[in-house]
Protein backbone atom coordinates (compact mmCIF):
# COMPACT_ATOMS: atom_id res chain seq x y z
CA UNK A 1 0.00 0.00 0.00
CA UNK A 2 1.20 3.52 -1.15
CA UNK A 3 2.01 5.94 1.51
CA UNK A 4 -0.74 8.92 1.09
CA UNK A 5 1.42 12.08 0.96
CA UNK A 6 0.24 15.34 2.52
CA UNK A 7 -1.65 17.75 0.03
CA UNK A 8 0.27 20.60 -1.23
CA UNK A 9 -0.64 24.12 0.47
CA UNK A 10 -0.62 27.42 -1.06
CA UNK A 11 1.46 30.28 0.65
CA UNK A 12 1.59 34.07 -0.78
CA UNK A 13 4.54 36.27 -1.97
CA UNK A 14 4.39 37.47 2.04
CA UNK A 15 3.25 35.29 5.30
CA UNK A 16 3.21 36.27 8.88
CA UNK A 17 5.54 33.44 10.58
CA UNK A 18 6.10 32.54 14.20
CA UNK A 19 9.39 30.94 15.61
CA UNK A 20 8.15 29.85 18.93
CA UNK A 21 11.39 28.84 20.22
CA UNK A 22 12.88 32.67 19.81
CA UNK A 23 9.33 34.10 21.35
CA UNK A 24 8.97 35.95 17.89
CA UNK A 25 5.33 36.19 16.89
CA UNK A 26 3.95 37.64 13.58
CA UNK A 27 7.29 38.10 11.70
CA UNK A 28 6.95 39.23 8.18
CA UNK A 29 8.59 37.03 5.45
CA UNK A 30 9.36 36.98 1.99
CA UNK A 31 8.62 34.11 0.35
CA UNK A 32 11.49 33.43 -2.23
CA UNK A 33 11.44 30.84 -4.71
CA UNK A 34 14.94 31.95 -6.09
CA UNK A 35 16.59 30.78 -2.60
CA UNK A 36 17.63 27.61 -1.67
CA UNK A 37 18.32 28.27 2.46
CA UNK A 38 15.93 30.48 3.89
CA UNK A 39 17.23 33.48 5.96
CA UNK A 40 16.81 35.59 9.00
CA UNK A 41 18.17 39.09 9.81
CA UNK A 42 20.82 39.51 12.49
CA UNK A 43 23.19 42.09 13.69
CA UNK A 44 26.08 41.83 16.30
CA UNK A 45 27.31 38.38 15.21
CA UNK A 46 30.78 36.92 16.81
CA UNK A 47 31.66 33.52 17.37
CA UNK A 48 32.98 32.74 21.53
CA UNK A 49 34.28 30.32 23.20
CA UNK A 50 32.41 28.74 25.67
CA UNK A 51 32.90 27.73 29.64
CA UNK A 52 33.36 24.05 27.96
CA UNK A 53 35.65 25.30 25.44
CA UNK A 54 32.69 24.54 22.30
CA UNK A 55 32.57 27.78 20.16
CA UNK A 56 29.31 29.57 20.43
CA UNK A 57 27.75 32.13 18.07
CA UNK A 58 26.28 34.67 19.28
CA UNK A 59 23.66 37.00 17.86
CA UNK A 60 21.06 40.06 17.65
CA UNK A 61 17.75 38.61 16.01
CA UNK A 62 15.91 40.84 14.19
CA UNK A 63 16.28 44.65 15.13
CA UNK A 64 14.68 47.86 16.87
CA UNK A 65 11.94 48.59 14.08
CA UNK A 66 10.39 44.92 15.25
CA UNK A 67 7.46 45.00 17.31
CA UNK A 68 9.08 42.07 19.03
CA UNK A 69 12.29 42.97 20.01
CA UNK A 70 13.84 42.94 22.91
CA UNK A 71 17.77 43.35 22.48
CA UNK A 72 18.37 40.20 23.72
CA UNK A 73 21.56 38.68 22.60
CA UNK A 74 20.77 34.89 21.49
CA UNK A 75 23.86 32.25 21.65
CA UNK A 76 23.64 28.65 19.52
CA UNK A 77 26.10 25.51 19.73
CA UNK A 78 25.28 24.16 16.46
CA UNK A 79 25.58 26.13 13.88
CA UNK A 80 27.74 25.74 10.57
CA UNK A 81 29.56 28.36 8.40
CA UNK A 82 28.83 27.96 4.72
CA UNK A 83 29.23 29.72 1.12
CA UNK A 84 26.19 31.42 0.71
CA UNK A 85 25.08 33.29 -2.74
CA UNK A 86 23.33 36.26 -2.61
CA UNK A 87 20.35 37.37 -5.04
CA UNK A 88 22.79 39.19 -6.87
CA UNK A 89 24.83 36.39 -7.59
CA UNK A 90 28.19 37.38 -4.92
CA UNK A 91 28.83 34.48 -2.61
CA UNK A 92 29.15 35.14 0.75
CA UNK A 93 30.22 33.47 3.70
CA UNK A 94 27.26 33.07 6.01
CA UNK A 95 26.61 30.88 9.53
CA UNK A 96 23.47 28.92 9.41
CA UNK A 97 21.73 27.63 12.18
CA UNK A 98 18.39 25.24 12.54
CA UNK A 99 15.44 26.91 13.89
CA UNK A 100 11.14 25.99 13.92
CA UNK A 101 9.52 27.92 11.96
CA UNK A 102 5.61 27.71 12.67
CA UNK A 103 3.40 28.05 9.48
CA UNK A 104 -0.11 27.29 9.10
CA UNK A 105 -0.18 26.21 12.35
CA UNK A 106 2.61 23.35 11.82
CA UNK A 107 6.38 23.88 13.11
CA UNK A 108 8.84 22.75 10.63
CA UNK A 109 12.74 22.93 11.76
CA UNK A 110 14.43 24.06 9.24
CA UNK A 111 18.21 25.82 8.15
CA UNK A 112 18.37 29.60 8.11
CA UNK A 113 21.55 31.38 7.13
CA UNK A 114 22.11 34.38 9.49
CA UNK A 115 22.84 37.67 7.39
CA UNK A 116 22.41 41.45 7.82
CA UNK A 117 18.70 42.56 6.35
CA UNK A 118 18.78 45.71 7.36
CA UNK A 119 18.84 47.23 4.10
CA UNK A 120 16.06 44.67 2.52
CA UNK A 121 11.99 45.47 3.46
CA UNK A 122 11.57 41.99 5.01
CA UNK A 123 13.65 40.50 7.83
CA UNK A 124 12.69 36.91 7.37
CA UNK A 125 13.09 35.28 3.76
CA UNK A 126 11.31 31.43 3.13
CA UNK A 127 13.66 29.57 0.61
CA UNK A 128 12.99 26.16 -1.22
CA UNK A 129 14.34 24.20 1.38
CA UNK A 130 11.43 24.73 3.43
CA UNK A 131 8.79 25.26 0.81
CA UNK A 132 9.57 21.79 -0.28
CA UNK A 133 9.41 20.47 3.02
CA UNK A 134 6.21 21.74 3.63
CA UNK A 135 5.02 21.00 0.25
CA UNK A 136 3.65 24.60 -0.30
CA UNK A 137 3.00 26.16 -3.47
CA UNK A 138 3.44 30.21 -4.04
CA UNK A 139 0.68 32.15 -5.14
CA UNK A 140 2.28 35.80 -6.07
CA UNK A 141 -0.99 37.03 -6.15
CA UNK A 142 -1.78 36.46 -2.62
CA UNK A 143 -0.19 37.01 1.31
CA UNK A 144 -0.89 36.51 4.78
CA UNK A 145 -2.42 32.82 4.05
CA UNK A 146 -1.18 31.22 7.11
CA UNK A 147 -2.54 33.89 9.10
CA UNK A 148 -5.87 33.84 7.45
CA UNK A 149 -6.06 29.87 7.51
CA UNK A 150 -5.27 30.08 11.63
CA UNK A 151 -7.90 32.52 12.17
CA UNK A 152 -10.66 30.62 9.87
CA UNK A 153 -9.65 27.33 12.07
CA UNK A 154 -10.18 29.52 15.34
CA UNK A 155 -13.12 30.59 14.78
CA UNK A 156 -14.50 26.89 14.12
CA UNK A 157 -17.16 26.20 17.26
Amino acid sequence: MKKQRMPKRTVGRLELVDFPDFQLWGVEAKVDTGAYTSAIHCSNIEVLDGPDGQPRLRVLLLDPSHPHFDGTLMEFTDFTLRDIKSSNGDVQERYVIRAVLRIFGEDFNTEFSLSDRSDMKYPVLLGRLLLRHGRFVVDVARRNLSCRAQATQSSRP
